[in-house]
């Protein structure tokens, strides 16, 4: 649906009607089209006729209405498929725009977001570390599934040590297609470290203007000697003419029930770091997903979600400019009024 791809989406697609005591419905608000005449002198044929959809009502716009849109979206469609790891309903393509000036950072709101671990994996990833273990002892478990025996097993992967996930994210971030040994192996100066190439050129007041500046985990090469392929696999950063910085993600494969909200903290968080790192202003993160699936036994709990009216953004401050984009830690970053509803429950695929 075209819809999907409107930078100003922020407006519910749905609205939810009381059909008995504490029970309510979405119902699509699918606004019906209005025709607009063409006028072109120079044909004979008959005039065209464009449909243009009107809204059917008004609610005070939020850039959250962006995701729950994409709930309802793919809800609509029902379109069926089992895969890898159990049946889904998706869409393919999809897009989102969030804004991060003055500090603000799309958590979302209309369930509690475990933002503490999405920073955590992320300095994780900058640091450019594949060790699970390390992430067990900050208290983050969000890959313990895919780093089990088991799963190594099933990849062909039983020859790493425990916790070892391969050359996934940080390995390809900070050592692009350096030959992957273990995870406790020195890399330094082996493969291409994309993210300090990233900040030599957003420091550059020439280079920054740049279009190449791009970052890929992405690597053909590598990729069966990765505990899971990438699925978020490519991000470009813009300067603009304010020097404001954005990001834009390219995502192949996102589950819209538990890792799409993570991903969309996640690279705000990155975007909100190197703005401050490299002395610009964080201005947007631009998202754009590929297959964005929910899972069938999300479909229970994502619906009520629905019905929840969003909190405003909280804001982010980083306290400290560091000489080095690896010595951020956790402390640095604050998140101002967080307020949302309670978390909603649902299991991880592997």
């Amino acid at each position: 649906m075209l819809r999907r791809f409107a930078r100003i989406n922020s407006v519910p697609h749905y609205r939810a009607e009381n059909t008995g005591v504490a029970q309510y419905s979405i119902i699509s608000a699918t606004p019906s089209p209005t025709p607009i005449q063409v006028n072109d002198d120079k044909t004979q044929h008959p005039t065209p006729t464009i449909e243009m959809p009107q809204p059917t009502f008004f609610i005070y716009p939020h850039a959250e209405y962006q995701y729950l849109n994409l709930i309802h979206d793919i809800l609509e469609e029902n379109n069926e498929h089992n895969g890898r790891n159990g049946k889904t309903i998706s869409v393919f393509g999809a897009g989102m725009v969030f804004s991060l000036e003055q500090g603000l950072l799309p958590l979302l709101t209309t369930k509690q977001m475990a933002w503490k671990t999405c920073l955590k994996e992320l300095l994780w990833f900058i640091k450019g570390k594949t060790d699970n273990r390390l992430l067990q002892s900050a208290g983050v478990h969000i890959w313990d599934d895919n780093a089990s025996h088991d799963f190594m097993e099933s990849r062909g992967l039983a020859h790493y040590a425990e916790g070892d996930l391969g050359p996934i994210y940080g390995h390809q971030w900070r050592h692009f297609n350096a030959k992957y040994d273990t995870c406790e192996t020195d890399y330094t100066g082996k493969g291409v470290d994309q993210l300090a190439e990233i900040i030599r050129c957003l420091k550059d007041p020439v280079e920054r203007f740049s279009r190449r500046i791009i970052m890929s985990a992405w690597n053909p090469c590598q990729l069966d000697e990765m505990a899971l392929p990438p699925c978020h696999i490519l991000c470009q950063f813009n300067v603009d003419h304010q020097n404001r910085l954005s990001c834009a993600l390219y995502q192949r494969s996102g589950d819209v029930g538990l890792g799409v909200p993570f991903n969309i903290a996640s690279y705000s968080f990155l975007t909100h770091l190197l703005a401050k790192h490299c002395g610009l202003v964080a201005h947007e993160f631009i998202y754009y997903l590929g297959n964005a699936h929910i899972y069938d036994d999300h479909i229970k709990a994502l619906k009520p979600q629905l019905l929840r009216k969003p909190f405003p953004f909280p804001r982010i401050e980083i306290s400290v400019m560091r000489d080095n984009i690896n010595d951020y830690v956790f402390e640095d970053f604050h998140v101002l009024n967080y307020h949302s509803y309670d978390s909603i429950k649902m299991k991880m695929r592997k």
